[in-house]
């Protein structure tokens, strides 16, 4: 089905919306006021370690202290290497707008003086320097989640520069291809430590753009760690891509296009997308100019503001009832209007198989995360649960996210997690009541 990419830019916030076959399908926003921290690189200082709860917190230089599990910790510091001094490449001038300018400029007057190897023995010590990449965002009281397991992603493969294994995406399910990629890593002779994952966006790409997008990101990863041993902790030293060059980057390919109404980005994801992918890719984004809005232009405005609704209405007149609280999140499912000349049983069934879907699409644009408990309607079958627990699984797997999703109980109910890596799109664009305190109810005299 064919894939259309909708960005609008203004000037505090940027907002993406995918179509699939013209119909809403996932959706994603960030806010100038919030920016992710996710996939940034800091060299930090470790200021305390808790072993009752195999943990360190780690200071990277923001507001609070990161949180690094001491399994995650096994990598804590740089080893010497030889620094890159030939003439820069495109692609490493293009990594020069994701190196902080701080960082560079102080990484040229850095006395060069030569480096010592760091041990690696764990646990941790207190005003250790570990180099750490975010996996997780803060997210309430709690600072973002750490890893010194590096990762650097690109179009096609994903580089772990501390981790000696290569891989291949379990979403790769011909053996031939399998073989094929394993093939291509075999012929990676260009970096000096680390391994590889191949992504699934590499099934059927040639060996040139694979090697090409490999070598782009070995290249990012010897400019970090050069700066980031002349650099004082805690600092960043790497800078993710913000949204709309990710989005370019891992969902830009053959059968999608890409719309966007800013004149500026426009001209800047034009070279990005050439010098990342090729200048195939340069024809498939467009301008948007108006006069109307650009979502109002594909009909998906009105859809966008009923993500922040708790109630979401199904085509035969059932509804869902989504209610975040501070613990989990729960889903109900309710027949509604919903009408049928069969039994209550086929009709249950009739009612849960069509919010299955509609579920795990909301749990996508909403972005959702943690613990989700879903009451499905009530049903005596076996085959039925079987039918709907397969369906809610078959389109989780579309999720970027990973889930995790358990048997229907005795109860009717279902038990999944999907992984939280931020704040959800609501509490993005909204605060609690004043008044009210969150509670969002009014009070009779």
């Amino acid at each position: 089905m064919p894939k259309e990419i909708l960005i609008h830019v203004t000037q505090d916030e940027r907002r993406v919306a995918i179509l699939s076959g013209g119909k809403l399908d996932d959706f994603y926003i960030e806010l100038e006021r919030h920016q992710s921290m996710m996939g940034n690189i800091y060299k930090g200082k470790v200021e305390s370690i808790l072993p009752s709860i195999n943990g360190a917190f780690v200071n990277i230089g923001q507001e609070k202290n990161g949180f690094l599990y001491l399994t995650d910790a096994d990598n804590p510091f740089l080893q010497d290497i030889e620094k890159i001094e030939q003439e820069p490449t495109a692609a490493q001038k293009l990594l020069n707008m994701f190196i902080p300018k701080s960082a560079a400029k102080e990484g040229e007057a850095a006395e060069k003086a030569p480096a010592k190897k760091s041990k690696t023995d764990l646990p941790l010590k207190k005003d250790q320097e570990v180099l750490v990449q975010v996996v997780k965002d803060p997210f309430g009281t709690k600072g973002p989640r750490l890893t010194t397991h590096i990762s650097l992603a690109g179009r096609f493969v994903v580089y772990m520069p501390m981790d000696q294994h290569n891989g291949i995406s379990k979403k790769i399910e011909k053996p031939e291809e399998r073989y094929r990629l394993r093939e291509i890593l075999k012929s990676f002779n260009f970096y000096k430590s680390g391994g590889f994952i191949v992504r699934t966006a590499s099934v059927e790409q040639g060996e040139k753009e694979i090697t090409r997008d490999a070598k782009f990101l070995t290249a990012m990863w010897e400019r970090i760690r050069n700066l980031s041993k002349q650099k004082q902790a805690p600092a960043l030293v790497y800078k993710e891509y913000d949204l709309i060059w990710k989005v370019v980057r891992d969902l830009l390919k053959d059968d999608v296009s890409l719309i966007i109404d800013s004149q500026e980005e426009y001209i800047k994801l034009r070279k990005f997308a050439e010098t990342l992918i090729g200048k195939e890719a340069v024809a498939k984004i467009h301008y948007h100019a108006g006069p109307q809005p650009l979502f109002k232009a594909k009909n998906i405005a009105g859809e966008l503001e009923k993500i922040y609704e708790s109630k979401v209405y199904l085509k035969s007149g059932a509804y869902l009832v989504i209610e975040p609280t501070e613990g989990l999140i729960v889903v109900d499912v309710n027949s509604g209007r919903f009408k049928s000349k069969g039994t209550p049983e086929d009709a249950s069934f009739a009612v849960n198989m069509e919010a299955a879907p509609e579920i795990a699409r909301q749990l996508r644009l909403r972005d959702l995360g943690g613990i989700i408990v879903i009451d499905f309607i009530d049903m005596n079958r076996e085959d039925h649960k079987r039918k709907v627990l397969h369906c809610l699984r078959e389109e989780l797997a579309k999720d970027h996210a990973k889930t995790e999703v358990n048997r229907i109980s005795q109860l009717g109910l279902v038990e999944m997690t999907r992984a939280r890596t931020g704040k959800t799109i609501e509490s993005l664009k909204f605060h609690d009541c004043p008044y009210c305190e969150g509670r969002g109810r009014v009070k009779i005299d």
